[in-house]
C-alpha cells in the first residue's frame, strides 16, 4: 500500500533512521556453528572451575586450583562429576548471556548490524575471558550510542542479583575461610548487603560464599568493569553520551586514576589501565548530536549506582597483597 508514491511505514525516531542507514546493507554471513562451539567450549571450562568450587564448599576448604588438580584428574575417569560444577557454570554464562544480548537487542532496534555473543573459553579462575558482541558498522546517533551501552550491564545485573541472593541463603558459616588459601576475593557493597541480612553481624572473611553465588559475584565483578567510565568500555560509551569528545581527556584521568588503586589495592588494576590505555580509547564519530533526555539521564544514574553496587577496589588479591 502507498500514497502520493511513498509507501506508509510506522514513524521512525530519527535516531533509528540514521542507523537504517547504516545498518540496512547486506549483513556479513552469521558463523552460527562458531558461536555454538565457543558456548559448548566455554560451557565445558567453567563447569570445570565450578566442579572444583563445589567440591571445596562441601569440605570446609579454600578455592584453589592446586589443590582441586587432583578433582579435575577424576573427572576423566567419572564424567558425571561435571555435574556437580553446573550451578557455578550455569549461573555464570546466565549472566554473561543477559549482558551480551542487551547489547544485541539494544543493537538490533538500531539497526545496526551486530554479531551474537562469542563466548571465550580460557584456563582461568572462572574458566572464561568473558564474551563480547562485535559490532559491524557505523554508530551515529549519541541516543543509539547510550541505549546500547547501557543495556549490556542493566540487562545483567537485573538477572544476576536473584541467584545472588538465592546463594548467599546457601552459603555458610566458616570461621576465617575468606583469609586461607592463595587468592582473596573481594566483597562488593550488594553483596555485603545481602551478607549482611542472612548472616546479621558476621564478618565478610567468615562466610563461604556457595558457587552460585560466587557466580554471581564474577557477574559483578564484570558489571563493574564495564560500566568503568572509560573509552570503549559501557560506562565510557555512556559518558561520550553526554560529553562527547571531552570524554577522551577524561578517559584518561580515569585510567590514570587506575594506576594508585594497582600499587595500594591489588596489581590487577595496572594491567587494566595498560590494555585500556593501549585499545580501548577510541569512539565512534557522532553525526546526531541530539541531547540525552531526562529519561537516560535517569537511567545513566541508575547506571552510576550499579557501578558502586557492584564494585570493590580488590577484586581478586593474593595473600602477599
Amino acid at each position: 500500500m502507498s500514497t502520493n508514491g511513498y509507501p506508509l511505514t510506522p514513524a521512525v525516531p530519527p535516531e533509528r533512521r540514521l542507523f537504517s542507514m547504516a545498518g540496512e546493507q547486506v549483513r556479513p554471513y552469521q558463523r552460527y556453528w562458531l558461536h555454538a562451539l565457543l558456548l559448548a567450549a566455554t560451557l565445558l571450562t567453567t563447569t570445570v572451575v565450578g566442579v572444583g568450587m563445589a567440591r571445596g564448599f562441601t569440605h570446609n576448604a579454600p578455592f584453589d586450583f592446586d589443590s582441586n588438580l587432583s578433582v579435575y584428574l577424576a573427572m576423566w575417569h567419572n564424567p558425571a562429576i561435571l555435574l556437580d560444577g553446573l550451578p557455578f557454570s550455569l549461573t555464570l554464562l546466565s549472566v554473561l548471556l543477559a549482558h551480551e544480548f542487551g547489547h544485541y537487542i539494544a543493537a538490533r532496534y538500531y539497526h545496526v548490524d551486530a554479531t551474537l555473543p562469542f563466548f571465550l573459553p580460557a584456563p582461568t579462575l572462572i574458566g572464561t575471558l568473558g564474551a563480547f558482541i562485535r559490532i559491524r558498522s557505523a554508530i551515529l546517533s549519541k541516543r543509539s550510542l547510550f541505549d546500547i551501552g547501557v543495556a549490556g550491564p542493566l540487562a545483567g545485573f537485573a538477572l544476576l542479583v536473584w541467584p545472588l541472593a538465592v546463594g548467599v541463603s546457601l552459603s555458610k558459616l566458616v570461621p576465617g575461610i575468606g583469609t586461607r588459601g592463595d587468592l582473596i576475593f573481594g566483597t562488593p557493597l550488594i553483596l555485603r548487603l545481602f551478607e549482611w541480612i542472612r548472616f546479621p553481624g558476621v564478618a565478610s572473611s567468615d562466610i563461604y560464599l556457595h558457587p552460585v553465588a560466587r557466580a554471581a559475584w564474577v557477574g559483578l565483578l564484570a558489571t563493574a568493569l564495564n560500566l568503568l567510565p572509560i573509552g570503549q568500555l559501557d560506562g565510557g560509551h555512556i559518558l561520550y553520551s553526554f560529553l562527547g569528545e571531552k570524554t577522551k581527556y577524561l578517559s584518561r584521568i580515569f585510567v590514570a586514576a587506575l594506576v594508585p588503586m594497582g600499587i595500594f589495592f591489588a596489581y590487577s588494576w595496572l594491567v587494566w589501565a595498560a590494555l585500556l590505555l593501549l585499545f580501548g580509547m577510541r569512539h565512534p564519530a557522532i553525526v546526531d548530536p541530539a541531547p540525552i533526555g531526562r529519561t537516560r539521564t535517569w537511567l545513566a544514574l541508575l547506571a552510576l549506582l550499579v557501578l558502586v553496587l557492584s564494585f570493590t577496589n580488590r577484586p581478586i588479591r593474593t595473600t602477599g597483597l
